[in-house]
C-alpha cells in the first residue's frame, strides 16, 4: 500500500517549508531512514527522513518551492504500484477549502443591479488622491454652494489632506446640483464629493449608480476578476500641485488658483496685474489665458534693478533603481513572531550603566587559566542566570491565563546570520561555569551561521540577551522574544569621565536596557533584577559563588 509523505513540523514556529534540494528521483529505491531532500524552514535546513521501504513513485513539490505543513511532498510504494486514486484523493483533498472559498467567493460576486445613466447629462466629483500617502480629505470650506454655475478651472472647494490644504478645481461646466459632504467632514479617496451637470438632471440616481459600481469594484478586485466599466462618468476632481490655499488677500497676498500661477510664471506675467474672475476676485486659469501682456505697466525702472536674477540650478541627472527579493522563510517568521509580541505584548523599558572596570580585570585574569576565550557577552549571560535565581519572578512566560514561573534558566542568546535573527538557547546556564558556557555559545554561532542548528538547539528558552556592543552600539531597546516575559538588551563598553570618591576618573561603563512585558513583570520588579546584575558585574567574583 502507498504511503504519502507529508512536510513534516519540524520547530514550533514553523508553517510551511522550501524544498531546498531533492537527494532522490522518481524511481528511486528508498529505505527507512534515507535522506529524501533538504528542506528549509523559518530556523534552518534540515534533513527529511524516510520512514518507509520502497521506491518513491511521486514527487509533489518541485525544488524551491514551498508547502504548508502536513501538505504533501511525495509518495513511496511498491514498483509499478497504481497511485492514481491516491492522487486523485489527494488533490480533492487539497482542492476542498478552495472549493468552499470559490463558492462563498461566487455568491458574493453576483452581478450588482444595472443601472442606466446614459440619459443623465451630469458627472460625479469624487475626491482625488492628492499625495501618495493621503487616504481621506476633509473638506475645510466650500466657495462654491448647490445651484452656482461652474466652469472648468474654478476653485470649488478647500480640502485639507495629511500635508496641506489644497484647491479643488472643477473639470466641467455646469450647475452644482449637489454637495455630498459638508465643510468639516472627512470623506475617502475616491468617495463622492458633489455632482455637477445641467439643471434637472436626476443627480440622485447617478450617485446611486456611483456607489453600486464602487461597491461591485471593491467585490471583483478581491478577486481579481477584469474590473466592469463604471456606469457613470465620473470625473475626478484635479488636485493641485502642492501649493499651500491662501485663504485670504488681507496680508496682500493675491487669491490665484493654483494652476493660474504655474500658467503666470511660465508666461512670465505678474499675477497682481491679471484681473480675477473668479470668486472675491480669484484669479483662475481662463484669466491668465485671456490676459494681455501689453496691457502690463512698464515697471520702474528702480523695481527692476531690486530684482534679483534668478539663479540657475544645475541639471542632475540620475536613475532610480531596487531589486525585489522572495522574503525567506526565516524573515517571514521573524516578522510574525515579533510583530505580535509588539503589538500584543505591553512592553516599557528600563535602562541602567554599569561600571565594568573590575570586569575588565576579572576577565583578562580569567583568560590566563581558562581554556577558551571567555567574552563578555560570556560574562553577561552567568551573570544574568544568577540574578534570575534571585529573581525568579522575572523568569516567567504569559500564558493568557496564567503565568509560567520557569524554575530552570535557559538563556537564549541573539546570533545574526544572514538571513536574520537565530536564538539558540545555553541549559541551565545557572549551573554551568564560565568556560562551558564560552564554548557552547561559540558551538551553537557556528551553528547557526552554518545552518547545522535542530529544534533542540533553539526551542525552551525562559530568557533572552541580545548584544549589539560589539557593533559599537551604546545602548538601544529589543523586542521581547516569545515566550520569555524579558529580554536584555545589552551595549558596548564605553570608557568615559566617572565619579569615584568624590573625584572624576576614567572609567569603563556598559548600558543594559531591560524590555519588560508588563502583564508579567512591573517596573519594581525590572529594576530590583537589573540592580542586582549590576552588583554582579561590577563585583564579578561574586558570579562564581
Amino acid at each position: 500500500m502507498a504511503e504519502v509523505i507529508r512536510m513534516p513540523k519540524m520547530s514550533d514556529t514553523m508553517e510551511e517549508g522550501v524544498i531546498a534540494s531533492w537527494l532522490v528521483k522518481e524511481g528511486d529505491e528508498v529505505k527507512s531512514g534515507d535522506i529524501l531532500a533538504e528542506v528549509e524552514t523559518d530556523k534552518a535546513t534540515m534533513e527529511l527522513e524516510s520512514y518507509e521501504d520502497g521506491v518513491l513513485l511521486h514527487i509533489g513539490v518541485k525544488e524551491k518551492d514551498a508547502v504548508a505543513v502536513d501538505g504533501v511532498i511525495a509518495i513511496i510504494g511498491k514498483k509499478g504500484e497504481d497511485i492514481s486514486s491516491l492522487l486523485k484523493e489527494v488533490e480533492n483533498g487539497s482542492a476542498a477549502s478552495a472549493a468552499e472559498t470559490s463558492g462563498a467567493t461566487e455568491e458574493s460576486s453576483e452581478p450588482a443591479e444595472s443601472i442606466d445613466v446614459s440619459s443623465i447629462n451630469a458627472s460625479v466629483i469624487t475626491m482625488p488622491k492628492m499625495s501618495d500617502t493621503m487616504e481621506e480629505g476633509t473638506i475645510a470650506s466650500w466657495l462654491k454652494k448647490v445651484g452656482d454655475q461652474v466652469k472648468s478651472g474654478d476653485i470649488l472647494a478647500e480640502v485639507e489632506t495629511d500635508k496641506a490644504t489644497m484647491e479643488l478645481e472643477a473639470y466641467e461646466d455646469g450647475t452644482l446640483l449637489y454637495i455630498g459632504v459638508e465643510e468639516g467632514n472627512a470623506v475617502a479617496v475616491d468617495g463622492v464629493i458633489a455632482v455637477v451637470g445641467e439643471n434637472g438632471a436626476d443627480f440622485e440616481t447617478l450617485i446611486k449608480a456611483q456607489g453600486s459600481a464602487q461597491k461591485e469594484e471593491a467585490t471583483t478586485e478581491g478577486v481579481k476578476a477584469e474590473p466592469e466599466k463604471q456606469p457613470a462618468a465620473t470625473v475626478p476632481a484635479a488636485s493641485s500641485n502642492g501649493t499651500a490655499v491662501a485663504t485670504s488677500s488681507a496680508d496682500g497676498r493675491v487669491k490665484i488658483s493654483p494652476l493660474a500661477r504655474k500658467m503666470a510664471e511660465e508666461k512670465g506675467y505678474d499675477i497682481n496685474q491679471i484681473p480675477g474672475s473668479g470668486d472675491n476676485g480669484r484669479v483662475v486659469k481662463r484669466d491668465v489665458e485671456n490676459f494681455t501682456p501689453s496691457a502690463q505697466p512698464t515697471a520702474a525702472p528702480a523695481a527692476a534693478e531690486k530684482a534679483a536674477a534668478p539663479i540657475a540650478l544645475p541639471t542632475v541627472v540620475g536613475e532610480e533603481k531596487y531589486t525585489e527579493e522572495n522574503v525567506s522563510q526565516m524573515r517571514k517568521t521573524i516578522a510574525k513572531r515579533l510583530s505580535e509580541s509588539k503589538f500584543s505584548s505591553p512592553h516599557f523599558y528600563v535602562t541602567m550603566e554599569i561600571n565594568m572596570d573590575k570586569a575588565i580585570e576579572a576577565r583578562k585574569s580569567m583568560n590566563e587559566l581558562s581554556p577558551v576565550k571567555i567574552s563578555f557577552n560570556d560574562m553577561v549571560i552567568k551573570a544574568v542566570a544568577a540574578a534570575l535565581r534571585q529573581h525568579p519572578k522575572v523568569n516567567s512566560s504569559w500564558l493568557g491565563d496564567k503565568i509560567r514561573y520557569n524554575q530552570h534558566v535557559h538563556i537564549g542568546v541573539a546570533v545574526a546570520v544572514d538571513e536574520g535573527l537565530l536564538v539558540p538557547v545555553v541549559r541551565f546556564a545557572d549551573n554551568k561555569p564560565l568556560s562551558h558556557i564560552s564554548a557552547e555559545v561559540k558551538e551553537l554561532a557556528q551553528k547557526a551561521h552554518n545552518k547545522q542548528l535542530q529544534p533542540s538547539d533553539w526551542e525552551g528558552n525562559t530568557f533572552t540577551i541580545s548584544n549589539l556592543g560589539m557593533f559599537g552600539v551604546e545602548e538601544f531597546t529589543a523586542i521581547i522574544n516569545p515566550p520569555d516575559a524579558c529580554i536584555l538588551a545589552v551595549g558596548g563598553i564605553k570608557q568615559t569621565a566617572v565619579v569615584k570618591d568624590g573625584q572624576l576618573v576614567p572609567g569603563n561603563v556598559m548600558k543594559v536596557t531591560l524590555s519588560s512585558d508588563h502583564r508579567v513583570v512591573d517596573g519594581a520588579l525590572a529594576a530590583a533584577f537589573l540592580k542586582t546584575l549590576k552588583s554582579l558585574l561590577e563585583d564579578p567574583v561574586r558570579i562564581l559563588i
